[in-house]
């Protein structure tokens, strides 16, 4: 209770800085996810339909999700130097393969006997993407999205290391002094935004759910 205290009392007399960390945070988190979502559910998409070089891409992508948040971040450095844009294209990066990787997954699960009575009743593709495959793969795509949304409002916190502010300002500088009430500042808020996506996402799936019948 007393760090509680602490971290409160801290955000008090430094609320203008706190509130400008948590903007950047929130920032560099919503923008690299609806990035990824840009690129990577076409990508996805595109895997899913050619069979050759998907399986060549989502190898490709699985590689980088082993790659730790932190060596990411400090690849960049030499191409775009310390700062918010350098943090948001790691974060980018990040955030892209899970969402690539369930989109093609969810793809390739929907029955072929499904797309074949789409097919016959004389949907076009992109009609039968839209309106048939997109929506069966929704809960697939929505689950990648929110192990993206999780790693990327984690990673974050690692954004001040290269200079890109946010919360993770609070957890350096907390370090920096071994003074843990500090590196509350930062964790806390950003443990309380990861639940809140969780949150987010887990209502969405349930409307899909209710929606179109799907993931029963």
């Amino acid at each position: 209770m007393k760090f509680l205290k602490q971290v409160g009392d801290y955000i008090q007399m430094n609320r203008a800085d706190f509130d400008k960390n948590l903007i950047i945070h929130l920032q560099l988190s919503l923008i690299a996810l609806v990035i990824a979502i840009v690129i990577a559910v076409p990508i996805g998409v595109y895997a899913a339909k050619h069979a050759k070089i998907g399986g060549r891409l989502i190898g490709l992508f699985n590689a980088i999700r082993v790659i730790p948040s932190l060596a990411i971040l400090v690849l960049v450095l030499p191409l775009m130097g310390m700062g918010f844009y350098p943090a948001l294209l790691a974060l980018t990066i990040l955030a892209i393969p899970p969402i690539l990787i369930n989109t093609y997954s969810g793809l390739q699960q929907i029955n072929p006997e499904t797309l074949e009575a789409a097919a016959g009743m004389g949907m076009g593709n992109a009609y039968r993407l839209r309106k048939i495959e997109l929506p069966l793969a929704a809960l697939p795509v929505i689950a990648g999205v929110r192990l993206a949304a999780i790693e990327v409002i984690s990673s974050a916190t690692l954004a001040a290391f290269i200079g890109g502010g946010g919360l993770g300002t609070y957890v350096m500088m907390g370090m920096s002094m071994y003074d843990p009430s500090i590196m509350l500042v930062g964790a806390l808020p950003v443990t309380g935004i990861a639940l809140l996506s969780e949150l987010f996402f887990s209502v969405i799936e349930f409307y899909l759910k209710k929606k179109y019948g799907i993931g029963e």
